[in-house]
Order: structure tokens, then C-alpha cells, then sequence
């Protein structure tokens, strides 16, 4: 091979890489998250969890980004060890398809039908109609993430036809021939396949490599048999890595598969060439192809999940003395699940992400609306227990806003769909307001706390008042987190409408406070501290339409806001003026 020889080789990689790399990402886009759900909420019976773990494998074809996902899982207390074996076992068989599809190079036929099997006749069609999709999708739509997966695999099989091209000479090249006999024995072999496999992280890409190199005739069985033993030890790297700085649980997930998979190379081995040294088995000899090795591989890893398969409890425990228990200090911070969860591992996976987001955001908007709730209580029954109660509810809601708004901004640099854009734009609109919330709580809390250390109280006509409007701040929270949960903006379009009822209230009941003033019926005190009050609970009615008006805004378009908007201070809209109506009839004529 000459110099352009070698430049040739070295590009159609490159191209290999490159399209399976955009191949996968595409993968992992265009399953929004789902697959990762499906792991985290069906992996409880281990037969499950080896199942789930091969088909979510065959699907993103990476059982690197697989296993590192479970690391992540683990890492973050979603996902117990037991799980995780039988999801590392699956992925090991799930990653054997890709070997299978790129065996398709190897046919040879006259037969048309068979002809147009082979990857360099299909894949000029599904790179046009790739590039269709990429150009006439509009950014982040699932049609322009069909075009990129199409073009992945198009740039994958040209770069695999080059390097067979390149490689091709090299049949009848004494030096290459003699550099491959040495891979002929085991431990060589064994090596060199775990050291391409962990500097390019993917063994399915390095099994590709080895494919193309196979189409050059140049490989026998015998070289190509220990490469593939070790190019399972090899791709365990990624995880590894992944593990670093991580709980002692996750890195026991990585020992795992570096156990699984290194435990049934050697077993493979030691059976394999002990047998062949009275057997002597004849195929060694045979010049490879490109389906014997996908053959050879996926019998190796569905091999090793039976033989290992029942063992997986064993595999736990050698993980767990590989990494020990350190003791653990009484002051060491426990995350909240929804927290810990929000894993960076998770980041390679944005669709999935997001949802982990929103459901610590959802579990932020619970405890906001119990701080809120609790201190609706206090004003007519103070105690200190709920005092502190209410304390610890707003402090743990600034937690969740910190963690998640560092998360979010880490996120929103990612490659994210239209729907997953969206869904993140709601996310940073929301966790202020749900922050806030628990703020006026605190307010409203302190206010009472001054009542009862001042010893004021409401006159029983302003209790009244105060429990009708309490009764509405309710149902315009619950509203609120109805319809944040479940993304639904119609049942976001009715909070509007109870926040300007609420409005009304508010400025009745300070109307019907001055009159009381006046009369004598009501302190100067009592009087200033309803006043804090009405003005926190309107401003809590305030941040729940800021809530309802970004899932509205975001998740429609923006002119349906802007027309909502119009409508409701134009009075031309007629749902808002129907439901405004109907609201404060059931909550305005009762006082």
C-alpha cells in the first residue's frame, strides 16, 4: 500500500466513524427519552432487564452509551445493582447487530434482489432521501432527525467500502500478512483488539474495522477469533471512565461489565484453544468474512449472557468487594431522589433529561404548594411546628432550584427537538415562580407569627373573607399544577381567568378592611398585617399565571398568548370572559 493507499484508508475510518457516531445520536434523538424510561421503570425481573437491555442496544447500536446510561441509573439511586447486571448482559447481545448489518457488504450476487441488499447499492437511496429530510425539516423536528440518521448510515457504509478498497492490496502484502499471523495467537490477538477497541470507545465500530479488514481476504479465523475476545474487554473502558467520581455503587456497575465481559473471554479461551489443541479445528485457517465475524461475535456474547446469566448475583457480590463501603459520616448530605437523579451522565441523552427535569420540577411544585398550603393554616392556628415545617419546605424548594436551574443550563446547550426545546424553555420559566411561591409562604407565615407574638386577631367578618379567598388561592394552585404536569393548555387557559377573580377579591376584601377601619370594627395592626397577607396571596395567584402563561406561550405558539393576553384586557376573548364570569360567581357573590 502506498502513501494515497494509506490516505484513502485513514478517510474511509474517518467517514465509518463519523456515520456511525451520527447514526447512534440520531437514534438516541429520535427515541425521545422513551427508551431510557422503559429501563429505568421495567428492569424489576432480571430475564426483563437483559431483554430491555439488548433491545434498547440493537436500537441507539452503542453498548457503551447503554452501559454508561446504567452507571448513571445506579449512580443516581434510580436503578438498584441486581437490575443493572441483566441490562449489561443485554447490551453485550443488543451491540452484536451492527456487526450483522455491516456484514451486509460482503454479498456478492448477479441476482438484482440480492444485488441491491448489499449497502453500496441501498445506500446511495438512503442518503437521498436523507438529505431530502435534512434540508426540508425544520430544526429540531423528527423529520431532520430521520435525515440525519439516514446520512449517518450512508457516510457509515461509504466509509466502510473505502477502507475495504484501501486494504485491499494488502492481500498479497508479505509484512501485512505476517503482522496478522501474529495476531494468531491468543494473548496478541486478545490484546490488540482491547486496545483499538478502548481508544475508539465503541466495540462496534472496532468489530466494523475488523470487518473491512476481513473483505481484504488478507484474514484468517485464527487472527480474527482473539481480536474479538478482546475488543469485548476493550469497550468496558467507557464505562470505567464514566464511573470515575461517582458513587460506590455506580462504579461497582462498571466492574460489572468489566467482570462480565472479562471473565467470559477467559472462559471462552481457555475452553476454546484447550479443546483445539487435540481437536485442532480447520476453520482457523479460513480466510474470514465479514458475516463469519458478525457470526462469531454475537455466538460469544449470547454464550456468555447464558453461561453467566445465572451467576449475576455472584457477579455483584465481586464487584461489591472490588469496591468496599466506606463508612459513612452522620453529616453527609443526602440529595432528594428527583436530585440525585439529575446525573451528567444523563446529558448524552437530552430527551431523557429533560423528563428527569420535569419531574424535579414537579416534585418542586409539591412542595411548594404544601409550604403555601400550611401557611394558609397558620394565621387562625399558629404553632411552631408548623413554623418550622414551612421553613424547611422553602429551604428544600431552593435547593430544587438551584440544582435544577444548573442542570438546565448545562442541558440547553445540547442538541435538543422542537418538542424537548420547548419542554426546556417551560422548565426555566417555571422554577422561579414555584420558588416564589414558597417565598410568599414564608411571608405569609411571618405575618402570622407577628399576630400571635402581638396577640391581634381578624375580626370574624375578615376570617370569613380571608378563608373565601383561601378557598380560591387553593384551586388556582391545584389548577396550576394540574396543568403544569400535564403540559395541557387548556386546562392552562382557565388559570387566567380565577387569577384576575382573585384579583377582584383582593381589592373587595381591602375596600370592605377600610370601611372596617373606619368604623372602629378593626385595629391599625390587624389592618397591616391583612394587608401583607391579601398581597402575598395575590402575588402567589400572580406567579401561577406566570406558570400557565409560559405553557400557553411556549408549548402553542407565541401569538396565542399575545392573543390570549389581548382578549382578557380587551374583554373580546369569550372563553376567558365565560369562565371569568362563572368563576366569580362561585367565589366573588358568596362574600
Amino acid at each position: 500500500m502506498d502513501f494515497f493507499g494509506i490516505l484513502t484508508m485513514i478517510g474511509g475510518l474517518a467517514l465509518f466513524l463519523y456515520g456511525m457516531s451520527t447514526m447512534g445520536d440520531g437514534l438516541v434523538m429520535l427515541s425521545g427519552g422513551k427508551l431510557e424510561l422503559i429501563l429505568e421503570k421495567l428492569t424489576q425481573k432480571r430475564i426483563m432487564a437483559l431483554l430491555l437491555g439488548a433491545m434498547v442496544t440493537a436500537v441507539i447500536q452503542s453498548s457503551s452509551a447503554t452501559t454508561v446510561m446504567v452507571v448513571g441509573f445506579v449512580n443516581s439511586g434510580i436503578m438498584k445493582l441486581t437490575q443493572a447486571v441483566g441490562i449489561i448482559m443485554g447490551a453485550n447481545i443488543g451491540t452484536t447487530i451492527t456487526s450483522w448489518i455491516l456484514s451486509l457488504t460482503g454479498i456478492s450476487s448477479g441476482n438484482i434482489f440480492l444485488r441491491f441488499l448489499k449497502p453500496s447499492s441501498f445506500s446511495p437511496v438512503l442518503a437521498g432521501i436523507g438529505i431530502i429530510c435534512l434540508m426540508t425539516g425544520e430544526d429540531g423536528s423528527k423529520k431532520k432527525t430521520v435525515g440525519n440518521i439516514l446520512l449517518g448510515f450512508a457516510v457509515l457504509m461509504i466509509g466502510m467500502e473505502t477502507m475495504s478498497g484501501a486494504v485491499a492490496p494488502l492481500k498479497d502484502n508479505a509484512s501485512f500478512t505476517g503482522m496478522l499471523t501474529a495476531f494468531s495467537n491468543p494473548i496478541l490477538g486478545m490484546i490488540a483488539g482491547a486496545v483499538l477497541t478502548a481508544v475508539i470507545q465503541s466495540s462496534s465500530a472496532s468489530v466494523g474495522i475488523l470487518q473491512a479488514l476481513c473483505l481484504s481476504g488478507a484474514v484468517t479465523y485464527g487472527a480474527a477469533l482473539p481480536i474479538i475476545m478482546g475488543q469485548n474487554i476493550g469497550t468496558c473502558v467507557t464505562a470505567l471512565i464514566s464511573s470515575i467520581g461517582a458513587s460506590k455503587n455506580a462504579k461497582r456497575a462498571a466492574f460489572i461489565h468489566l467482570y462480565f465481559n472479562l471473565i467470559g473471554t477467559v472462559l471462552f479461551m481457555v475452553v476454546f484453544y484447550s479443546i483445539n489443541a487435540f481437536a485442532s479445528f480447520a476453520f482457523l485457517s479460513h480466510t474470514a468474512g465479514a458475516a463469519g465475524i458478525a457470526v462469531i461475535h454475537s455466538l460469544f456474547n449470547i454464550g456468555c449472557a447464558l453461561v453467566l446469566f445465572p451467576f449475576a448475583n455472584q457477579l455483584v457480590a465481586l464487584a461489591s468487594f472490588t469496591v468496599r463501603n466506606e463508612q459513612i459520616t452522620e453529616n453527609e448530605e443526602v440529595l432528594p431522589e428527583e436530585l440525585a437523579a439529575l446525573d451528567e451522565r444523563f446529558l448524552e441523552s437530552p430527551s431523557f433529561a429533560i423528563q428527569l427535569c420535569k419531574n424535579a420540577v414537579m416534585k418542586m411544585a409539591e412542595y411548594a404548594k404544601e409550604s403555601i398550603f400550611l401557611a394558609m393554616e397558620v394565621p387562625s392556628n399558629y404553632s411552631d411546628e408548623k413554623m418550622a415545617e414551612i421553613i424547611r419546605l422553602e429551604e428544600l424548594v431552593d435547593q430544587f432550584e438551584d440544582s435544577i436551574g444548573t442542570y438546565l443550563v448545562k442541558l440547553a446547550g445540547r442538541d435538543l427537538g422542537k418538542e424537548d426545546s420547548h419542554l426546556l424553555s417551560v422548565l426555566l420559566h417555571s422554577i422561579s415562580d414555584f420558588e416564589r411561591i414558597s417565598d410568599h409562604a414564608i411571608n405569609i407565615a411571618e405575618a402570622a407569627e407577628k399576630m400571635q407574638k402581638q396577640g391581634v386577631a381578624f375580626t370574624g367578618h375578615g376570617k370569613q373573607e380571608l378563608d373565601a379567598l383561601g378557598i380560591a388561592i387553593r384551586d388556582i394552585i391545584n389548577l396550576t399544577q394540574n396543568a403544569f404536569s400535564s403540559g395541557d393548555t387548556h386546562i392552562a387557559m382557565n388559570v387566567e381567568p380565577l387569577e384576575e377573580v382573585i384579583d377582584d377579591i383582593v381589592m373587595e376584601m381591602k375596600q370592605r378592611h377600610v370601611k372596617r377601619l373606619r368604623n372602629g370594627e378593626c385595629s391599625m395592626e390587624a389592618g397591616l398585617l391583612l394587608e401583607d397577607i391579601l398581597t402575598n396571596y395575590e402575588r402567589v395567584s400572580d406567579h401561577c399565571s406566570n406558570v400557565a402563561a409560559a405553557l400557553i406561550e411556549i408549548q402553542a405558539d407565541e401569538l396565542s398568548m399575545h392573543r390570549y393576553l389581548d382578549g382578557k384586557t380587551k374583554g373580546s376573548d369569550p372563553h376567558f370572559q365565560e369562565e371569568y364570569l362563572r368563576l366569580k360567581g362561585i367565589y366573588i357573590l358568596p362574600l
